[in-house]
């Protein structure tokens, strides 16, 4: 009795879980660049059931069945396929439109691919490089940007942009010392005057670096939209290059990728399934209440 217990209250914990990642969706459904996430459950490792033989002709132990014990949230997967573009008109506002291909793959709508052998393959995908507050370089795909007093390019919490030379972008004119505010950015993320002149600073011409990530699903969320990676995986990235299919659009952003209504009935399935198991958890308690009231006293 105590194990349905033990399974009912499991599958509360996952449901309450995957309520909050949902949760966490829809809070964000208007989020520049806010990939969606997805709860993966997993069953407990299966139990092998045995019934001993009591008889003197039946050595051993006879083989009754499986039983699962429960189930247990395993992880959030986020979700990367590509966020609906928006107008903005707002030079400031870059957008990354990433269709990189492998050779061979056949990538579905969810940026995955299985091979004959059953390899699973992911879409690779690209992301502005911002520098955050300590110094340490995360990945991010809201493109809402904007000059701070000295020039500096930075995201909406403050965050430095990287450039293709691996330093904080300096938009400032050379002459005047004060920030470049009219300016164009061609398709591979490079800066130029109104006149398609490149913007030059002290690396040389300004450029965005994108970065191209082999596995997003490697990437771990830290909050604010940025990404990051494990040391492990440092070399699961790179700049993009001229072969890698990916647009950097000026006055635009990309939009979360979060479906509201498919979030509704998932957060609506979550609180039914989490309702079944607390019903469970009531009778198993007032099944354990008559053992002890009343058929104890027997």
């Amino acid at each position: 009795m105590l194990r349905g217990l033990y399974t009912a209250a499991s599958g509360m914990i996952a449901q309450q879980r995957k309520h909050d990642i949902v949760t966490n969706n829809i809070a964000n459904i208007n989020t520049p660049g806010f990939k969606g996430g997805n709860g993966i459950n997993r069953s407990f490792p299966e139990v092998l059931i045995s019934r001993i033989r009591s008889g003197k002709d039946e050595p051993g132990a006879v083989q009754v069945g499986r039983l699962n014990t429960g189930v247990m949230a395993e992880e959030n997967v986020s979700l990367h396929a590509q966020g609906d573009i928006q107008e903005t008109n707002n030079p400031f506002d870059f957008a990354l439109v990433s269709n990189i291909q492998v050779p061979g793959a056949r990538f579905d709508s969810s940026g995955k691919y299985v091979d004959a052998n059953g390899q699973r393959v992911i879409q690779p995908q690209a992301f502005f490089t911002i520098l955050n507050g300590a110094g340490e370089q995360r990945y991010s795909l809201n493109g809402k940007f904007s000059l701070d007093a000295s020039g500096q390019m930075i995201d909406s919490e403050g965050h430095q942009v990287l450039g293709r030379d691996g330093q904080p972008i300096i938009l400032v004119d050379s002459g005047t010392g004060t920030p470049i505010t009219n300016f164009r950015i061609t398709r591979t993320g490079q800066f130029t005057n109104v006149d398609g002149q490149p913007i030059i600073g002290a690396g040389g011409p300004m450029s965005l670096l994108i970065t191209r990530v082999e596995d997003p699903n490697q990437l771990i969320r830290e909050g604010n939209g940025l990404y990051r990676l494990n040391a492990e995986d440092q070399g699961a990235f790179r700049p993009t290059d001229g072969q890698d299919q990916v647009e950097v659009r000026q006055g635009y952003i990309e939009r979360s990728n979060v479906d509201a209504g498919q979030s509704m009935v998932d957060m609506m399935a979550a609180l039914r399934a989490y309702e079944a198991n607390q019903k469970m958890v009531q009778y198993y308690d007032k099944s354990m209440e008559k053992a002890v009231n009343e058929i104890g006293r027997v």
